[in-house]
């Protein structure tokens, strides 16, 4: 084939070319949100760590080490937001680079499950052998860490799907994946410290008024095991996105009754996600009657996030009272 041709055949292609922008609508925001909050929690436990030096209180230098883990964390949202933008156009990404934030979901409650782990083992420790506490620095330290962990958490908070621009049918509303994972993971980690501070000024209130020395690790345990199962269905929820596993079955029933909606059959159907509510599905539709590949595509049309659609349309033909495949192949991509 000479050059011309070539070129004229990548010409006459390049209508039906898209870019993989999978990373989500609001990709560039949380990012910015989460950079705030790794410099809040920097800045926050810097002084902590000073303080805690300074004035000799391990109180104060524990909580401060132990912001020095949320800085960690945040550090791994932060870095993955960065990746997969500055990713975004790399070819060597077969659907793009938007699951680097749920691979940044996953390590980030790994470590969520460590923390509830080391939690539960010291509370369990305390209980059978209390230790003297310093009850007024302790809820100083406690009450600090909260307010921290509040506007980190307000900084945090998720935004509701967007509903403009689709249609609302009966089912629209299950069909939502579960957004973007990292900052849901960052968004974790400070809602379960603020939680744990509030269950901490609880049970050191309750030891210094009252003399119950026991409420400070029991309120503990029950720490550990609320953190526990946060983690676990997080993680369950990344884990699922990076195996690849059909985001709902609501989406992956509509799927299949949208394209079967002619009477065709499906001999196959994939349905994954592939960045912050973005979808990619492969189908093969066996149909007496093949449709253009237009015609496929509008189908999907209501479900604005699939995004990446690849169709293989198989006409049937029947010859002496058996179906064989006509060789009769349609491949349809739809754009971001």
């Amino acid at each position: 084939m000479s050059g011309i041709a070539a070129h004229e055949q990548e010409d006459a292609a390049a209508p039906f070319r898209h870019a993989h922008d999978v990373l989500g609508l609001h990709h560039d925001r949380n990012a910015r949100k989460t950079r705030a909050v790794l410099m809040l929690t920097t800045v926050t436990m810097g002084v902590e760590i000073a303080g805690g030096l300074l004035t000799h209180s391990l109180a104060v230098l524990a909580d401060g080490l132990h912001m020095a883990t949320h800085a960690g964390v945040m550090l791994i949202a932060v870095a993955a937001y960065a990746f997969a933008r500055r990713s975004q156009t790399d070819r060597r990404f077969s659907f793009g680079p938007g699951k680097f934030g749920d691979l940044s979901a996953f390590s980030s409650t790994v470590i969520l499950a460590f923390t509830a782990l080391i939690i539960l083992l010291e509370s369990v420790q305390r209980l059978w052998a209390p230790q003297p506490v310093a009850y007024a620095p302790a809820l100083a330290v406690a009450t600090a860490g909260l307010a921290v962990n509040l506007v980190s958490a307000w900084l945090l908070r998720a935004e509701p799907h967007a509903h403009a621009g689709h249609g609302h049918d009966h089912d629209h509303a299950h069909h939502h994946g579960p957004g973007d994972l990292n900052l849901r993971a960052a968004y974790l980690h400070v809602a379960a410290d603020a939680a744990v501070s509030v269950l901490a000024i609880v049970g050191l209130a309750a030891g210094w008024k009252l003399g119950w020395t026991w409420t400070d690790p029991v309120i503990g345990i029950i720490a550990a095991i609320v953190i526990g199962r946060w983690a676990f269905g997080l993680m369950k929820a990344a884990g699922a996105v990076l195996v690849d596993m059909s985001p709902s079955t609501a989406l992956e029933v509509a799927v299949s009754e949208r394209l079967r909606s002619g009477g065709e059959t499906l001999a196959d159907l994939h349905v994954w996600r592939i960045g912050p509510d973005t979808v990619a599905v492969i189908a093969a539709v066996v149909t007496p009657d093949p449709q253009p590949a237009a015609t496929y595509r509008a189908r999907l049309a209501e479900l604005p996030q699939v995004k990446h659609v690849t169709i293989e349309v198989i006409g049937e033909v029947v010859t002496g009272g058996v179906a064989r495949d006509a060789p009769r192949l349609v491949a349809a991509q739809r754009s971001a």
